[in-house]
């Protein structure tokens, strides 16, 4: 695929973007009766899930998503990375095509943007800048620039109309949910498609994303472990977030990397992560791999997109403490009472699957309090929990939505988790965790 086939202009537009909403639906329509049809003609009596879970109909959700960026594809990753190795595989694969898969804007819609945050003659303040973009994402894309002064800048220019469709592409994806039955109608997502909602505004919000960048820089200047670039206020506005250029190579690329490199990267990652929670109470909510980079002659990882950036209520961190106590003494039944206190299960859930519960949560203490380092590239556990989790998953009226704070942080810890097994990581996760909560 060329450069220039990955151009395509964002549909902006309220109407504009609900016609591919709707050119979406009939297309995945279209498809479930043709794939029916062709079930009954071999003699199958397919599901309805069956049916909409085809490769060729996420295909044309991933597609769409992609078109549409914004708040759609962001969702679309959302999913992909938080359901980890959860989902069935089909979805899994298809939708983490989403992470990587945004188009850029052409040269005209680009100049509209800049034009109207910077004025007409805009390029004449900069003594470089780069047409195309060094990486394009869910809700804008980066191009670096070189000033007459000689700072050398990344510069990220939102799309247009991101902000604007933000709720109405929420309670699209929403009802494309409902319909597929992937959510249950007895559970109440109002409150969280609320929480999604001002959670995507915020990460559009270019000036609040602008000082999240600064508060980070100011909390890790000391420490020589993390890069994080230095806000430049001069060219940031409401549709352009500047700031140093830091170099760097993807994250994924130490998968090929000696294992002491791997280890040392992901155990600068996990001591971060502690940090955020229990140390600064602030956390970079967004673990999308690309929002991570290395540098090989430092071994310093440099830390990007400060969009998803929160604070972390008290009680969000408390529970994760009582838990984790609880899990590094090896009591189940304090695990259980901390996991429920702390909202990650249900009181249904406990009394009707408590065997269940109790089971995953031996396999989750035998890993955790087993002597030497971690091996994250062994998933042999994941299969257990999978097998004892889909007894639980299938009684839908013991499902549960924890808090949303909490919701968050699992999403970041879990993203985490996820890029070890990428880099098939070993470190001594015990030891990290028990110093982070003695506060060494």
């Amino acid at each position: 695929m060329t450069d220039d086939t990955r151009e395509r202009a964002v549909p902006s537009g309220r109407l504009s973007r609900l016609g591919v909403f709707g050119k979406l639906a009939g297309g995945v329509a279209g498809g479930v009766i043709a794939e029916g049809a062709r079930r009954l003609a071999d003699g199958q009596r397919p599901k309805m899930g069956e049916l909409l879970l085809t490769p060729a109909n996420i295909g044309r959700v991933a597609d769409q998503l992609s078109h549409l960026r914004g708040a759609a594809m962001k969702l679309g990753q959302m999913i992909s990375l938080d359901a980890g190795e959860f989902l069935p595989p089909e979805l899994t694969q298809i939708l983490a095509k989403l992470r990587d898969r945004a188009h850029h804007m052409p040269p005209a819609q680009l100049q509209q943007v800049l034009a109207r945050d910077w004025g007409k003659d805009w390029r004449r303040r900069f003594a470089r800048f780069d047409a195309h973009p060094l990486a394009a994402a869910s809700i804008g894309q980066v191009h670096r620039a070189r000033t007459h002064d000689g700072r050398d800048l990344a510069i990220k220019v939102q799309y247009p109309g991101v902000r604007e469709s933000i709720d109405a592409d929420v309670d699209n994806v929403a009802t494309l949910l409902r319909v597929s039955g992937a959510l249950p109608r007895t559970i109440d997502i109002a409150p969280l498609l609320a929480e999604a909602k001002r959670q995507l505004h915020e990460e559009a919000d270019y000036r609040r994303e602008g000082e999240q960048l600064a508060r980070f820089g100011a909390l890790l200047a000391d420490s020589p472990d993390y890069v994080v670039p230095a806000l430049d206020r001069e060219f940031s506005a409401d549709d352009v977030l500047a700031m140093t250029f830091v170099e760097g190579v993807p994250i994924e690329t130490l998968e090929g990397a000696e294992q002491d490199v791997r280890d040392t990267a992901i155990r600068k990652l996990v001591a971060l992560v502690l940090r955020e929670l229990f140390e600064f109470r602030l956390m970079q909510t967004d673990p999308n791999f690309a929002n991570y980079r290395y540098q090989p002659a430092t071994g310093k990882l440099v830390l990007l997109d400060f969009g998803a950036a929160r604070d972390i209520q008290a009680e969000t961190v408390e529970g994760y403490r009582g838990l984790l106590l609880a899990g590094l003494a090896g009591d189940r039944d304090a695990v259980r009472e901390a996991a429920v206190a702390a909202g990650f299960l249900g009181e249904a859930a406990v009394t009707r699957h408590r065997v269940l519960v109790d089971r995953m949560t031996d396999v989750v203490l035998g890993e955790l309090n087993r002597s030497g380092p971690f091996d994250f590239g062994d998933r042999a556990f994941v299969a257990v929990l999978r097998e004892q989790g889909a007894a639980m998953a299938s009684d839908r009226d013991t499902w549960h939505v924890p808090p949303i704070d909490t919701l968050f942080v699992q999403r970041k810890i879990s993203g985490t988790a996820l890029l070890a097994t990428r880099l098939k990581a070993r470190l001594d996760a015990r030891e990290m965790i028990g110093a982070a909560l003695a506060g060494r």
